[in-house]
C-alpha cells in the first residue's frame, strides 16, 4: 500500500480535509471512532431526502423502499460476519447495548447463584458493569482473568478458573486501552470445553480485518458502527439462531409482537423480538454503506498499512525518550497509549490538540485496568488505515513541543 494510495483513500472522507486550531487535522482518535466516507454519509442523506418512512407494514412506495433498504442492511452485516442467516443479526444501538442485552436476557435466564461468568482484566466498563449487575440480580460471581504487565491475557491462569461452574466468557477482541489483541479462537474452544457460552467484544476488531463468526464458533458477537466508519447509534448483535431462539425479548412494545391482547401476547421470530419500536433505520442504511465501502478496498494490505504506523510510532518513541509505553503485547492492533513521562494525560492532549492533533486522554472506560498499572490513564494514539507515516511523524513533533512545556 502506496503513500498515494492511502491519500486517494483519505480523500474520501471529507472530515480528514480540514485545519484544527490553524493546523491541518491530524485525527488520531480512531479507537473511539472513526471518520465517515462520503458514501456514508450520502446513504443518510439519501434515506432521509427520499426515502424517509418507517419500515415494515407500510402500505406505501416510501416505506417499502426504506424496508428494502433496511433489510438488505441487514444481509450485508450477516455476508459481513459470514453469519449463517441474517435472523442472526440484531440491530442494536452499539457494544454497550448488545452486551446488556444478552446479560438481560441470556444471563437472567441461564445463570443461578454459584455460577461464574469470566472476564478479562482489560476490559471495557461496557464488558463488567453489564455482568456486575446480573451477578447481584442471580447471586453468580464474576471473576476477572489476570493481564499480564505486557498488556497479554494470562492463558495459564484462564485455563486453571475454567470448571463446569463457568457459564459464560466475555472477553475483548482487541483491547480499546492497550490495544492488545486477544487469542479469542482458543478462548472460545477451551470454554466451550466446560460448557460455557462465549461473548466476544468486537468493537475495535472489525475495522481492522474480518471477522467470521462461524469460524470463531462464537456464541455472541458484538460490535457498534461508528467504529467501523459508519454512524453513531447503530450497533449489532450476532448470536447463534438456537440461542436467541430460546431467549426472552429484551424490550416489550411495537414490532416484537406477533399477536397482543390483554390476555396474552406472543413474540415475533427473530430477530425482530429483539428489536422493540422504530428502529434506526438510517443508521443500518449508513452502516451497509460503510461495510460495502470497505469491501472495494483491500483490507489485507490495509491492515499492514497500520502496522506500519505502529512500528513507527515504536520508533519514534525511543528516539523521543521520557514516554513509557502502556501495552506491549506481541500481537496489536494499531493503539498506541503511552504517558509522557511525569506528566498528566489530560495536558499532553490538550497540547497536542492545540497543534491540530487529535487523541484521546483518560482512562479509557477501562478503570480496572488503569488500577493495575496504577497510573490514572494514558494518552492514546489510535490509527486507521487512512492515516500516513506523516500523521505518525507529526504526533512525536507535536510531543517534542509537549515536551518543552511540561517536563
Amino acid at each position: 500500500m502506496t503513500n498515494a494510495d492511502i491519500l486517494r483513500i483519505r480523500a474520501d472522507f471529507p472530515a480528514l480535509n480540514q485545519d484544527v486550531n490553524g493546523k491541518p487535522l491530524v485525527y488520531l482518535d480512531n479507537g473511539a471512532t472513526t471518520q465517515k466516507p462520503q458514501v456514508v454519509i450520502d446513504a443518510l442523506a439519501h434515506y432521509y431526502a427520499y426515502d424517509n418512512s418507517n419500515v415494515h407494514r407500510g402500505a406505501h412506495t416510501l416505506s417499502d423502499r426504506a424496508t428494502q433498504a433496511f433489510e438488505g442492511a441487514r444481509v450485508t452485516l450477516q455476508q459481513f460476519l459470514n453469519a449463517k442467516k441474517s435472523e442472526e443479526i440484531v440491530w442494536t444501538r452499539g457494544t454497550t447495548e448488545s452486551i446488556n442485552l444478552v446479560a438481560s436476557t441470556w444471563g437472567r435466564q441461564n445463570l443461578t447463584a454459584g455460577d461464574e461468568i469470566l472476564v478479562t482484566g482489560m476490559e471495557h466498563h461496557s464488558n463488567i458493569v453489564p455482568w456486575q449487575m446480573l451477578c447481584e440480580q442471580t447471586g453468580s460471581k464474576l471473576r476477572p482473568i489476570p493481564v499480564k504487565e505486557n498488556g497479554e491475557l494470562d492463558m495459564d491462569a484462564f485455563a486453571t478458573m475454567l470448571s463446569d461452574k463457568v457459564k459464560l466468557v466475555s472477553v475483548v477482541h482487541v483491547s480499546n486501552a492497550l490495544g492488545t489483541i486477544n487469542p479469542v479462537e482458543t478462548i472460545i474452544k477451551m470454554a466451550h470445553e466446560v460448557g460455557a457460552k462465549v461473548l466476544v467484544d468486537g468493537a475495535q476488531a472489525v475495522s481492522h480485518w474480518n471477522v467470521d463468526v462461524q469460524a470463531l464458533g462464537v456464541d455472541f458477537y458484538a460490535f457498534s458502527g461508528h467504529k467501523l466508519f459508519g454512524p453513531t447509534g447503530i450497533g449489532v448483535l450476532y448470536g447463534k439462531e438456537d440461542l436467541l431462539n430460546a431467549m426472552p425479548p429484551y424490550q416489550g412494545g411495537g414490532e416484537m409482537i406477533a399477536h397482543c391482547s390483554f390476555e396474552k401476547t406472543t413474540y415475533n421470530v427473530l430477530p425482530y423480538k429483539f428489536e422493540a419500536g422504530t428502529p434506526n433505520i438510517a443508521g443500518a442504511i449508513g452502516l451497509a454503506a460503510a461495510i460495502d465501502y470497505l469491501n472495494t478496498l483491500d483490507r489485507v494490505a490495509l491492515a499492514k498499512h497500520e502496522d506500519s504506523l505502529l512500528l513507527k510510532a515504536n520508533e519514534l518513541s525511543e528516539q523521543l525518550g521520557d514516554i513509557r509505553r502502556i501495552g506491549t503485547a506481541a500481537k496489536k492492533a494499531s493503539v498506541f497509549s503511552f504517558l509522557l513521562a511525569n506528566a498528566h494525560p489530560g495536558d499532553v492532549g490538550t497540547l497536542l490538540d492545540q497543534q491540530g492533533i487529535a487523541v484521546r486522554t483518560g482512562h479509557h472506560c477501562a478503570m480496572p485496568l488503569m488500577d493495575q498499572y496504577a497510573i490514572p490513564g494514558t494518552v492514546r494514539a489510535s490509527f486507521s488505515f487512512y492515516n500516513t507515516l506523516d500523521d505518525v511523524e507529526r504526533l512525536f513533533t507535536g510531543l517534542e513541543k509537549a515536551k518543552m512545556f511540561l517536563l
